[in-house]
């Protein structure tokens, strides 16, 4: 919906101000709106801080009313709809398989940190079945249902899904190596769902946009709990440790085009699923401006998160990492 300053008539949504036609600058000047917003240093820290109480009572993030049958093509700016609308098919077959994802991070968790464990993946018996549901499944798993209201309102057609087959728990001698590689994936794939939602609200208005306005806090949130965590569960990472990590990740790629999890295999899965192909230049140019300008946010934030702020957090570490 838009709202008009009585000054001049000019509208504004939740990106900022609206253009019925953005050009390239225009779409920067609203996504760098959304970033400053939604992506601000108090509100990414009040989200990591919200983390040692949801391990002691956890409570979803509810979600603002949602007028789904007032979702109308029309609201798509700026991106011709059929890209769009493809662009939603390939997001619900990654979102769908959420019961997997949580499970193998769940696993990678349980003996390391147990309280995260259960925040991702819930608890289950002795004979593996989930007695309780994660918190972060919980409001993952509202995802894939609202994108495909979304998506029946813009194409006219019900979506039939192919969910993404999600990455079991492949574990080695060493717990801990095996939680940092899955960490630093986890903690990427939803900072590509960020900027993929953040760069969508851009190019959205009214109903639309408030629906992708709820997915993205999900992300930014989950994204800055994973990211905060890592850094007091992993003191020693670094900018060079995490490039070794990936960089061995990408050999194992190249010698075996068969291996999935690494980055450069999840890279190309998001050209294909997105239909990278159809998207315009200039489409192109800004969603690589979106992964620019929230990774800077990020890198700034990420300065704030001393040991002492983190032990403070969650208290002293026990376990050593080598």
């Amino acid at each position: 919906m838009h709202h008009k300053f009585p000054s001049d008539g000019t509208e504004y949504d939740l990106a900022g101000q609206f253009y019925a036609s953005p050009n390239y600058h225009q779409i920067q000047s609203r996504i760098n709106c959304l970033v400053d917003i939604y992506i601000a240093d108090k509100k990414l820290s009040d989200r990591l801080q919200d983390l040692p109480g949801q391990f002691e009572n956890p409570q979803p993030r509810p979600w603002k009313p949602i007028d789904w049958r007032a979702v109308q093509a029309d609201q798509i700016v700026g991106v011709d709809p059929a890209v769009f609308v493809s662009i939603l098919a390939g997001t619900i077959d990654t979102e769908a398989p959420i019961r997997g994802y949580t499970q193998t991070s769940r696993q990678y968790l349980e003996k390391l940190y147990p309280k995260m464990a259960r925040f991702v993946g819930g608890v289950v018996n002795e004979q593996g079945s989930i007695v309780e549901i994660g918190l972060w499944e919980k409001e993952e798993r509202q995802h894939a249902p609202a994108l495909l209201k979304v998506y029946t309102q813009l194409a006219g057609e019900k979506f039939i899904c192919h969910p993404h087959q999600a990455r079991g728990y492949c574990p080695s001698l060493s717990p801990q190596a095996d939680l940092y590689r899955h960490g630093l994936h986890r903690v990427a794939t939803e900072y590509g769902a960020t900027c993929l939602y953040t760069w969508l609200m851009a190019h959205s208005t009214g109903p639309l946009q408030a629906v992708l306005e709820e997915l993205l806090k999900d992300e930014i949130n989950h994204m800055t709990k994973f990211w905060g965590f890592g850094m007091w569960a992993f003191p020693n990472s670094s900018v060079i440790r995490i490039i070794g990590t990936l960089g061995r990740a990408m050999k194992r790629k190249l010698a075996d085009p068969t291996v999935q999890g690494s980055l450069i295999h999840t890279l190309g899965r998001m050209k294909r699923v997105l239909n990278w192909p159809a998207w315009s230049l200039t489409n192109k140019t800004t969603f690589l401006f979106t992964f620019d300008q929230i990774m800077r946010r990020l890198w700034r934030w990420n300065t704030s998160l001393t040991p002492d702020y983190l032990n403070h957090l969650f208290g002293e570490r026990r376990l050593s990492w080598k």
